[in-house]
């Protein structure tokens, strides 16, 4: 298992071509503005001040890359929906995505969704372009420690009638709760 010991931001990009020269393996996390994308790279970096996190709702704006044991990047790339000041930017986003989605280094999305609400629109559009471009992913539940048992199982349910089971992993950010198996999962992306 890569041991996520030396972790250090090196870019922020405003598309795949401003990308690092470094040419290296890529896992990308995506979810809705809010859900949690920076706050798990903080948590596999056990460095709760690396990537920057907002209570305000689209604050990341461009691809920010950060490398993970000179073998990989994780990718942090703008929230989808609506941003803090309720002006919608899907259009950005897609945009960006578009071209980064034609990345030949791409090994794993991590697609994040807030485990206390049910999956949206967004969410399920996302979902199916990610399965019908056949590109690697792992569904995580961010901030399950915010849940009591029966809303677990609601949420397990929800996400169960969209993905397999061994397709998820239910997360916290804030207790440690999944994080060592989502590293070993990236692990295991980055070597095939």
């Amino acid at each position: 298992m890569i041991d996520f010991h030396k972790i250090a931001f090196i870019k922020s990009a405003t598309s795949y071509l401003d990308k690092p020269t470094k040419d290296l393996p890529e896992v990308l996390f995506v979810g809705k503005s809010n859900v949690g994308k920076s706050s798990l790279i903080n948590a596999l970096a056990n460095n709760k001040s690396l990537a920057f996190t907002s209570s305000k709702p689209g604050f990341t704006k461009l691809l920010n890359y950060f490398e993970v044991d000179d073998s990989f990047y994780l990718v942090d790339a703008p929230g989808y929906g609506y941003t803090a000041s309720g002006s919608r930017h899907l259009n950005n986003f897609a945009k960006m995505m578009e071209e980064y989605f034609k990345n030949p280094n791409l090994k794993l999305v991590i697609f994040i969704v807030d485990s206390r609400h049910k999956l949206g629109a967004n969410d399920v559009d996302f979902y199916n372009f990610i399965i019908d471009n056949n590109i690697p992913f792992l569904l995580v539940a961010s901030k399950i420690d915010k849940l009591n048992q029966s809303e677990k199982a609601a949420m397990k349910k929800n996400i169960a009638s969209i993905v397999k089971e061994n397709e998820f992993i239910a997360i916290s950010s804030t207790k440690n709760v999944g994080i060592d198996l989502l590293k070993s999962k990236i692990s295991k992306a980055i070597k095939q």
